[in-house]
């Protein structure tokens, strides 16, 4: 990662994850969970955008709702869900394509969302679907603090 780091004022997304002050060496950083963080990993745009990635790849990966979900839950958490968190996110997706097939113009801004294009082959309400489910996927603990 490469950002700007100004001496007295580190970048907001860095402070927000407790980054060091860099007055010292730091081996070990600490595990912290707060409100902010879940505020940034669910807003931030780098966040938005790296979900849509990954929904991306999923939606263009073999198989359907199943195998979808089995494909996000190894690259975040390394491993399939249970048949409860597996509902769970089901209920989750359904949710999100009855909204975004009712709003097309705000999946459209949805996948519109950081520097890179969405994949013009996916339908853009499926694709926004599937981007809010993987960012609150990338929201779970389990994925922030492995």
């Amino acid at each position: 990662l490469y950002t700007f780091w100004k001496r007295m004022a580190p970048p907001a997304s860095m402070d927000i994850f407790n980054a060091t002050n860099r007055d010292q060496c730091t081996v070990r950083r600490e595990r912290t969970n707060t409100p902010l963080q879940a505020l940034v990993t669910l807003n931030d745009d780098q966040f938005v955008e790296a979900a849509r990635h990954l929904a991306q790849l999923a939606l263009l990966s073999p198989g359907g709702t199943k195998e979808r979900i089995d494909f996000l839950t190894e690259r975040l958490i390394s491993r399939s869900f249970r048949l409860e968190e597996r509902a769970i996110a089901e209920a989750s997706l359904a949710d999100l394509t009855l909204r975004y097939r009712d709003a097309p113009e705000e999946a459209k801004q949805l996948i519109a969302v950081g520097e890179s294009k969405a994949d013009p082959s996916l339908d853009p309400s499926t694709l926004a679907a599937w981007t809010m489910l993987v960012n609150e996927l990338m929201n779970l603990d389990e994925v922030l603090n492995k």
